[in-house]
């Protein structure tokens, strides 16, 4: 068995003990119908978005920003963590990718609860900053990376003390340690963790992992007061 193959049979392991609950079908079908939309195979994880849910749970967020919409699988896995009253708005850039996550959220039920707004984020977001919205209690990135450093200067702004920063994608499979790589995305990336380390406001971890998307990671920090 290849270590990729090793790290696949043990989140399905993990998926198949912990998300216990009966097979999900708005979930299963999210995928199922980004799949045949031809978007491209990046949604998080079921362990992931779990870990996701979870966290937003915990903050006991009412107000959650997604930044990368995708086919709207991350989008449910939060959204159902909010109580009756509460709101998430995801971004998402590419309009086709749009249509297929509005059709996944409505579908599992959240269409009351989540909007997505189409377009690049970082026109959306100081449209969203001129409505004054409450403070968002969590924010998950997880779009273009080279502009993650912006999101994360956004994600401040937008967010109250105690609030949760999720941003994903940090390790790019160990890139983001090659001081030698110039990609763009790694240099965003790193770019957004020195920003979260050297932050007076921000307090934060990053965590390498493995599993279903490969090796990766993900970056969380705290808004302090």
């Amino acid at each position: 068995m290849s270590e990729s193959q090793l790290w696949r049979t043990v989140d399905g392991y993990f998926a198949d003990r912990l998300l216990t609950d009966a097979p999900d079908e708005a979930l299963t079908a999210a995928l199922r119908d980004s799949d045949a939309a031809g978007l491209p195979p990046i949604a998080v994880s079921p362990v992931a978005g779990k870990l996701l849910q979870l966290l937003a749970q915990v903050r006991g967020a009412r107000h959650i920003l997604e930044i990368g919409t995708l086919g709207g699988y991350s989008t449910i896995w939060l959204g159902r963590a909010l109580p009756p009253d509460g709101r998430l708005i995801s971004l998402e850039y590419d309009p086709r990718h749009a249509e297929v996550a509005v059709r996944n959220i409505a579908r599992a039920g959240l269409d009351r609860q989540v909007e997505v707004r189409v377009g690049a984020a970082l026109d959306s977001l100081p449209a969203l900053a001129d409505e004054n919205p409450p403070p968002f209690d969590l924010v998950f990135i997880d779009a273009d990376k080279v502009n993650n450093p912006h999101y994360v200067e956004w994600a401040l702004r937008l967010t109250g003390a105690g609030g949760l920063i999720v941003l994903d994608n940090v390790a790019r499979g160990g890139r983001v340690a090659d001081p030698d790589n110039t990609d763009p995305d790694v240099v965003g990336t790193r770019a957004a963790l020195d920003l979260i380390g050297s932050h007076p406001r921000l307090t934060g971890t990053a965590i390498q992992t493995v599993g279903a998307k490969g090796y990766d990671g993900f970056a969380l920090a705290r808004v302090l007061a």
